[in-house]
């Protein structure tokens, strides 16, 4: 069977003809409408008419607080336009074909919970390191969404008690990688449209002092929310998602600066198992193809 699977993000929607073996037939990407959902489900409709003969139905992976099982976005994310809409009907009506959605963070967790990171896990946490926070929640083998389906969105974690209503005080605003970037660039002193993720990790793999003292920075922070939620939830793992998680030395300094916060604390404490995530990019598309498949083995 052939399934039609779209990662939505802010940016750029990318799609994927797969298998449930997750072979990757084709791919492409589109520009993310950003001015209304009518150009937004066109866009998606456009995709469609191209593969409608030869799929089983569509897997979405998408921003925003979601009810999967109904089909509703309660928010769009950045996608504003998608705030307190069926989204799934809407759908249908352009793509008369089985629809499924699931929040992106939460995505990337149920493609490492099924063949990645957390396979061999109960309990588990993944934190996908994007333009902010995202994440999901795995207890007792199945993703954790909570009353409102807001568990796992850590970019609005508070990280200063002194001032939360400032978005620049909140995780995602941290330990993003506009954060990493954003700094890397006021101690290069390069204009942050100049720079990148890959400068700023061609940079540190070179061994340059500078940078490797932001990225010695960067994962502090990082490692302190990793301890918080240990505090929280107590995980067996907690895998490291995102784009630049494929970084060795982003990882090398995650686990450094955990191992140096685990032993300031005078009592004792567990340790956090850091791991990375298997899947990173393909990680959304994988899992929107799992909620896909056990959606339909349920009914």
């Amino acid at each position: 069977m052939k399934y039609l699977v779209l990662d939505i993000g802010g940016s750029a929607i990318k799609y994927a003809l797969m298998t449930e073996k997750l072979e990757f037939i084709e791919k492409g990407k589109k520009k993310t409408p950003r001015d209304n959902i009518e150009n937004f489900i066109e866009t998606i409709g456009g995709i469609y008419d191209e593969y409608k003969d030869h799929i089983e139905g569509i897997a979405i992976s998408m921003p925003g607080v979601l009810d999967s099982e109904k089909g509703y976005a309660y928010t769009g994310g950045s996608l504003t336009y998608n705030n307190k809409k069926e989204i799934v009907k809407i759908l249908q009506e352009r793509c008369p074909t089985k629809v499924t959605i699931e929040n992106d963070g939460k995505c990337a967790a149920l493609a490492e919970l099924w063949k990645g990171s957390l396979k061999e896990y109960d309990d588990g946490v993944v934190i996908v390191l994007g333009t902010g926070v995202g994440g999901g929640i795995v207890r007792d083998k199945k993703i954790y969404k909570g009353k409102n389906f807001f568990a796992g969105e850590f970019s609005f974690i508070a990280t200063n008690i002194n001032d939360t209503q400032d978005p620049e005080n909140w995780w995602g605003s941290k330990s993003g990688s506009k954060a990493l970037i954003g700094a890397a660039a006021k101690v290069k002193n390069i204009p942050i449209e100049d720079l990148d993720g890959y400068k700023v990790f061609e940079y540190a793999n070179n061994n340059d002092a500078d940078i490797l003292k932001v990225l010695d920075d960067f994962t502090f922070k990082l490692a302190i929310q990793i301890f918080n939620l240990q505090c929280i939830l107590d995980p067996e793992v907690l895998a490291i998602g995102g784009g630049i998680s494929s970084q060795d030395i982003l990882i090398e300094y995650i686990q450094k600066n955990v191992d140096k916060y685990h032993k300031s604390f005078k009592l004792d404490v567990p340790k956090p198992n850091v791991v990375r995530c298997k899947f990173r990019n393909d990680a959304n598309l994988i899992g929107a193809l799992y909620t896909f498949i056990t959606r339909d083995l349920r009914k």
